[in-house]
């Protein structure tokens, strides 16, 4: 059976471990196959945090280590991405080649995307990646909290606007509804990496 590799991007402050041990009650025991690739941010290489900071300044950084890691690594089926790294998430996706031929324009391949609360960059030099709409025809789970109190419910929602039939689970609060995020991780990776597209989830 296949092993599906999931990259994993952390929030503004966190890091590879601190993601790993926020999923790993989520993730345990999975019924496939999955795994779970947790990367820092390159800044945390030379003492800073994040995926960028204020005005999108670091973005060109991450951009090339994120090209670069794509073609070091083996295959990535997927990427997750939490807060920040969600929003990275998304762009990543606007760099993608929907036909799976990289070229310099789009420098990365991979098949479905997931995001725990994402929001969409505002930032002019990214319109040209969200312009890409084939690239954006591809799975996608969207996560979000209605108390989140960090990125509001509606920005998670207008960045699952931007996908194609996009999967939106939303939960009162992550903690009492732990066992629908457990289920949407532990079944997501598969589901739409397999296709058909998953069934809609709320609450």
């Amino acid at each position: 059976m296949h092993t599906i590799r999931v990259l994993c991007l952390h929030g503004y402050h966190g890091s590879a471990d601190t993601l790993r041990r926020q999923m790993q009650p989520l993730v345990r025991d999975l019924e496939v196959p999955v795994e779970f690739v947790h990367v820092d941010a390159p800044s945390l290489a030379h003492g800073d945090f994040g995926w960028w900071h204020q005005n999108f300044r670091g973005w060109q950084q991450t951009r090339d280590w994120a090209v670069d890691l794509f073609e070091r690594e083996p295959h990535f089926d997927g990427v997750f991405g939490f807060s920040q790294g969600a929003a990275l998430t998304a762009l990543l996706v606007g760099l993608r080649a929907p036909d799976g031929h990289v070229s310099p324009e789009r420098p990365l391949s991979f098949e479905f995307a997931m995001m725990a609360s994402g929001f969409r960059s505002d930032s002019p030099a990214h319109a040209g990646l969200f312009a890409a709409k084939d690239g954006f025809a591809l799975p996608s789970l969207h996560m979000l909290s209605r108390s989140d109190s960090i990125v509001a419910p509606a920005d998670s929602r207008t960045l699952a606007e931007q996908f194609d039939a996009p999967v939106v689970l939303e939960v009162l609060d992550a903690d009492e509804n732990q066992p629908g995020l457990i289920d949407a991780l532990r079944h997501g990776p598969s589901q739409i990496h397999n296709g058909p597209a998953m069934p809609a989830i709320g609450t």
